[in-house]
């Protein structure tokens, strides 16, 4: 894999060391964690939605931008070295039939139980928050020790599928 930017071991060390402080217990939200260091959000999906769910998401590029997508059954990417998508992550939101079941903090059970998961990473607004810091830009909820504002639209994305919305 070829990339345009080279981290620095500062900030790749940065980013070991917040996995392994999810892997033993931090829960919040990950804003300012690992900073200059690729985020990313994870969607888990049996791999007969899968094709479905990455159709959405090469028709929906700006809402949905697709980072790696991992084998069926594997809990590993090639974004990060030695990381477990199963413990790496503060909380996993576990929804069944269209309905947030529970969130829970560990996923190896899960992909335990359905080895057919195919993991897609997407691209996270958490990413560029070092960039906007080095300009100047106050990122309020890092400065207000908040989570990051999200918002609803109205603006639809193209249907892929049986995804829509």
């Amino acid at each position: 894999m070829t990339t345009l930017f080279k981290a620095s071991e500062h900030a790749i060390a940065a980013a070991r060391s917040a996995r392994e402080a999810i892997r033993q217990g931090f829960d919040k939200p990950t804003a300012g964690l690992a900073a200059g260091m690729t985020q990313a959000n994870m969607i888990a999906l049996p791999c007969d939605w899968a094709f479905d769910f990455l159709l959405y998401a090469q028709r929906n590029p700006k809402s949905c931008p697709v980072l790696d997508v991992c084998e069926a059954g594997s809990w590993q990417t090639v974004l990060a070295e030695g990381a477990d998508l199963r413990t790496d992550i503060p909380r996993y939101r576990v929804w069944r039939n269209g309905k947030l079941e529970t969130e829970i903090t560990d996923a190896t059970e899960i992909y335990r139980d359905h080895p057919d998961l195919v993991t897609f990473l997407i691209g996270c607004s958490f990413t560029f928050e070092t960039s906007m810091m080095e300009a100047g830009i106050d990122v309020r909820h890092i400065s207000d020790n908040t989570n990051v504002p999200m918002y609803k639209t109205n603006r639809l994305c193209r249907p892929a599928g049986r995804l829509q919305g």
